[in-house]
Order: C-alpha cells, then sequence, then structure tokens
C-alpha cells in the first residue's frame, strides 16, 4: 500500500490590524491554547506559538494536503470570534490582513521553537518590523513596503 510521507515545517506570522497592542498577558495563554485547537482539529501539528501584544507567531508540522491559505484563514476568522466572545478586548479586535510564512528543515526546529518561546526576550531588542523585514530578506521574499503590514511608528 503506497503513502505520502513529507516533512514541512511552517513558520507563521501575522499582526493584529493596525499593530494595536491588544493581546493582553492575561488572556494570551487562553489563546494560544485556542489557536492550537483549531491546528489539531486540522489534523496538523503544532510545534510553538507565542507572540506580543501586537503580533503572534506559530510554528507547525505540515501535511502537505493542507492549504496553508485556508488555515491561517481559520485561525483568524475563529480566533478573532473568539476573542469578541470572550470580551477579552475592551477595544475592537481584529487581525491584520496577510501574514508571513517561512519554511524549515527539519535541522532547524530546535532553533525555530526557541526563538519562538523567547518572543518577548527577542524583541527587547528587536521591534516586529525589524523582525520581519529580517524576515523577508532572510528568505530572500521580493516585497514591496506599500503591500506590508500596516506600521505604526
Amino acid at each position: 500500500m503506497a503513502g505520502t510521507f513529507s516533512q514541512i515545517y511552517i513558520q507563521v506570522v501575522f499582526a493584529v490590524k493596525g499593530r494595536d497592542s491588544l493581546i493582553q498577558e492575561s488572556w494570551e495563554e487562553e489563546l494560544y491554547k485556542y489557536i492550537t485547537g483549531i491546528v489539531r482539529n486540522k489534523e496538523q501539528k503544532m510545534l510553538a506559538i507565542n507572540g506580543m501584544p501586537d503580533h503572534l507567531h506559530f510554528f507547525i508540522g505540515m501535511k502537505p494536503s493542507c492549504c496553508l491559505s485556508d488555515l491561517v484563514r481559520e485561525i483568524k476568522k475563529s480566533s478573532n470570534d473568539f476573542i469578541k466572545e470572550k470580551k477579552f478586548s475592551k477595544l475592537k479586535f481584529q487581525w491584520q490582513e496577510g501574514y508571513g510564512a517561512f519554511s524549515y528543515n527539519h535541522t532547524n526546529l530546535d532553533n525555530v521553537i526557541n526563538y519562538i518561546v523567547n518572543q518577548k526576550e527577542h524583541h527587547k531588542k528587536k521591534t516586529f518590523k525589524e523582525e520581519y523585514m529580517e524576515f523577508l530578506k532572510k528568505f530572500e521574499i521580493e516585497f514591496k513596503e506599500e503591500y506590508l503590514f500596516e506600521w505604526v511608528e
């Protein structure tokens, strides 16, 4: 019997609309558990999730049958509804359009997981914009500045 075997690891990064710092420490863990549940329900493997008040990162082991854009759309829509339903934010919460997706090989797993787990420490030295621009350059992704996230300086 033939099977499908794969090794696909993707880090996804997306931001709160307007880069507002709306994700609070008091409920971020619950949000991350909720998003992890979505990933698992879609039969993908969550390897790490963490973020800052204005953005988040998650790292998954992905099956080739998964459509990444559908998964991210579902995560954004469902988690947005979850935040509203739980009344976590007094202000209107919404994810910004778009996301970054970066692929890694198996030898990078520990480094990427540690990077995501240590987001708060990492961002004491670097802004989200600096971090995101570094990803785009490191992965040699062509981009036009006007199509990136709405940067609030």
